[in-house]
């Protein structure tokens, strides 16, 4: 791999073309050849930023373009975010499985290092390529173009001080353990240095008593002796210090920078939650237009769409059925210039794809456009395709008066559709303006297939007419569709009955048609209300897709959160627009951040002018953002020292969001990174928070630290 190979990249059925690829030193990037030449840094993707490495012919485009080399020889790298996939196809099989392990091993490794390798793995290639002509010595002039890189513009007369000071041989040069000495300097960290030395005393050490009552201040679950002594053989990188049971400055810097360090609560990333409640329990990661991986108006439609869709934890999915050729119903956006694909293609995915990462069930949310044949044609490929993942019937355990629970439906697939007149309630729910009623009429006049509507078990589509304060008697197999604007009206007018209506029964919510580009909206105010299945483009990014992501990332980002009591029961009192008096204080003190990434990679005198921001999404009541001051042309390691606080009423619902911007005086802010999170889940005390893109793929080494306290009255 560090030699490099040659594969065929495959775009098309006649765009065919060689390429070189290559192992970086570095074992975090691969170089490759670009027919049109452009910036180096442009000819490079990160192993980090890979979502999975696939074998043979298993992606749409080697299944449809590949045909003419044998799937030993293909294979697919698929990204995170909206990067398309890399289909290629090697010289030899031999080769193809060569990078295929590879690049296996470099993701293993890449997932075990600790955040401190990382950081000098990310230094020391800046390091090589700072270094002009490879000498590995470094002078001024190039210390000074490496400062630039990692988005530092620091001043020169302090920067020549520190190069002199590390200069012992006194050559202008430095080289070796020189430049490890300029290195560790520059990487200090005074702020976690203070925050150790308050707690070690003279010594400089921390023993594990010491360490506990540092643990104690921070509010750590479990802080006994034991779990310090632990910390320190886990974490303390000096034999001897670990032999004595102490930590040093390093160990204590590597313990900040770990998982168990970061504002993420370390227990709630496994599935933690009661996974044996009815499914209307609980807030269910949808999709809408699932098969787009752009706007809705002129899009691709791909089932590569689908297999990222389950990549981020994905449970609800969106199949707009549509007549197409040769008696094969079709997928795309109805009416418009997206392109179409097959359903049968996509039944196939979900087979393949839907359980890779979470074992609990997934809904297919068909709209069906489709006649009387292709409509029997599609519960034909559902049946044979999916077989028994397919539920058809009751489960003979289940209680008629609520839905079966996540545990219970592991490993199967719901079809979310219409059912025929003679299955359907005739006091179905909902609250409806003219135009909905003429749109009904439409809809009911639509004939439905006995062989489709045989597979709508649990999840009945169906009109919502009416909300009474207490429905009665429930129906839990009944889901209703609202478009966003008719989801407000009812938060807006019926307030805690839609709340008592969504603990006993499924509600999905999706964009308004007239968002053309596939822009989303912000699914907190449904979740505020318990609606399940909030519906988003999950192609768009966004601060409502970080939203959707920071919902799912607890519980295993199994696609299913167990939603608060106050959203559950079925006598609730909760009104969203009415939470009552506050309740808790969220004080964040942000400190310090480390290692941002450069937003202009081609301009080396570009530098940011970083500032943090904390949203808070929850109630209408909660709802605020509070920001630091910007800090001029620092990066690296900007200090803040700013207190922000708020004040929560609902603070169960409420997600926490840390967002970094460039400022800039004379246009809108420049986005850096994110990273968002239920309170719920936020850890107290002097935390790490580890920094996502726009798409949300790790940008490490990139963090902020702060210092949290939430107290609850």
């Amino acid at each position: 791999m560090l030699r490099g190979s040659r594969f065929c990249k495959i775009r098309s059925r006649t765009w065919h073309k060689e390429r070189l690829y290559r192992l970086q030193e570095d074992g975090l990037s691969v170089w490759f050849q670009r027919r049109i030449p452009r910036a180096p840094s442009q000819h490079i993707f990160f192993v980090q930023h890979i979502e999975a490495v696939r074998e043979g012919h298993q992606s749409e485009g080697l299944r449809r373009f590949g045909g003419a080399f044998p799937p030993s020889r293909c294979l697919t790298i698929a990204f995170k975010g909206r990067r398309k996939n890399l289909d290629l196809a090697a010289a030899t099989a031999e080769e193809a499985q060569r990078w295929v392990r590879g690049l296996a091993k470099l993701r293993a490794r890449l997932d075990a290092m600790s955040q401190r390798e990382r950081l000098d793995h990310w230094i020391h290639a800046y390091l090589h390529r700072a270094d002009s002509d490879q000498d590995s010595k470094m002078s001024f002039k190039e210390i000074k173009s490496l400062l630039r890189m990692v988005n530092v513009d620091m001043n020169d007369m302090y920067a020549y001080r520190l190069f002199k000071e590390c200069d012992h041989s006194n050559n202008e040069r430095l080289e070796g353990a020189e430049i490890e000495e300029f290195l560790r300097r520059l990487l200090k960290r005074p702020e976690l240095e203070e925050i150790f030395h308050r707690y070690s005393g003279e010594d400089r050490v921390l023993s594990a008593p010491e360490l506990l009552e540092f643990l104690e201040d921070q509010s750590e679950d479990g802080a006994t002796l034991a779990h310090a002594q632990k910390l320190i053989h886990t974490y303390e990188l000096n034999e001897t210090a670990k032999q004595h049971e102490l930590m040093t400055l390093d160990g204590f810097m590597m313990y900040l920078l770990s998982p168990e360090g970061a504002a993420l609560d370390l227990a709630h990333t496994c599935v933690f939650q009661d996974m044996g409640q009815p499914l209307s329990h609980y807030f269910i990661s949808s999709s809408h237009n699932t098969y787009l991986t752009d706007s809705q108006i002129g899009g691709l439609s791909s089932t590569e769409a689908y297999v990222r869709a389950f990549a981020q934890g994905c449970r609800c999915v969106e199949l707009d059925c549509w007549e197409g050729p040769g008696g094969e119903p079709i997928i795309y956006h109805g009416h418009t210039l997206t392109s179409k694909i097959l359903f049968r293609d996509v039944v196939q995915t979900v087979r393949d794809h839907a359980f890779t990462l979470s074992p609990y069930p997934v809904i297919l949310s068909l709209e069906n456009h489709c006649g009387l044949e292709q409509q029997a044609v599609m519960a034909h490929h559902l049946r044979t395709i999916l077989g028994d993942a397919l539920v058809t019937q009751g489960l003979d355990t289940q209680n008629p008066e609520e839905l079966p629970s996540p545990e219970q439906l592991k490993g199967r697939v719901l079809v979310k559709g219409k059912k025929l007149p003679a299955a359907r309630s005739e006091d179905g729910r909902i609250l409806s303006d003219q135009e909905e009623e003429e749109e009904e009429e439409e809809e009911e006049a639509k004939q439905i297939s006995p062989e489709l509507s045989a597979l709508v078990v649990y999840c009945c589509a169906t009109r919502l007419r009416t909300l009474r304060p207490n429905p009665v008697p429930p129906q839990p197999c009944q889901v209703s569709s609202l478009s966003e604007r008719k989801a407000k009206k009812l938060i807006r007018e019926a307030g805690n009955s839609f709340v008592r209506h969504n603990a006993h029964q499924l509600t999905r919510v999706y964009p308004l048609g007239l968002r053309m580009n596939s822009a989303n909206y912000s699914p907190q105010e449904m979740w505020n209300s318990g609606c399940q299945l909030v519906a988003l483009n999950f192609q768009t990014p966004g601060y409502e897709m970080d939203l959707n992501a920071g919902r799912f990332l607890i519980n295993g980002q199994c696609g299913y959160v167990l939603k608060p009591a106050c959203l559950r029961q079925p006598d609730t009192t909760f009104d969203p627009e009415c939470p009552g008096p506050p309740r808790t204080t969220l004080t964040i003190q942000v400190l310090t951040a480390q290692q941002l990434p450069k937003l202009n990679t081609e301009k080396p005198n570009s530098i940011v002018d970083p500032l943090v921001r904390v949203e808070v999404h929850g109630v209408p009541a909660d709802c605020a953002r509070k920001e630091t001051n910007y800090v001029l042309n620092n990066g690296f390691n900007p200090r803040w020292g700013q207190t922000l606080q708020f004040q929560l009423r609902a603070p169960e619902l409420a997600l926490v969001r840390f967002v970094v911007e460039d400022y800039d005086v004379t246009s809108p802010n420049d986005f850096v990174g994110q990273f968002t999170l239920p309170l719920d889940s936020l850890k107290q005390g002097y935390r790490h928070i580890h920094l996502l893109s726009k798409d949300g793929a790790s940008l490490s080494p990139a963090t902020l630290f702060v210092h949290i306290r939430i107290q609850r009255f």
